[in-house]
């Protein structure tokens, strides 16, 4: 009885499929997906709100 022959490690042999099912995507993380741009958001409302009271105490 002769052995199969030997294929690379992660090659399927041309003979078999997949068994296994699809897996799922990931969901989207929304907003938690993109943390820089909520760091943007974050930073540039606190440089509005600060600006507007700096307005206020110099216009006094």
């Amino acid at each position: 009885m002769s052995e199969p022959p030997l294929h690379p490690p992660g090659e399927t042999p041309p003979v078999e499929g997949s068994t296994a099912e699809a897996h799922e995507e990931r969901p989207d993380g929304g907003i938690w997906e993109h943390p820089r741009a909520l760091l943007v958001v974050i930073v540039i409302g606190c440089v509005l709100v600060a600006g507007f009271f700096l307005v206020r105490v110099i216009t006094m």
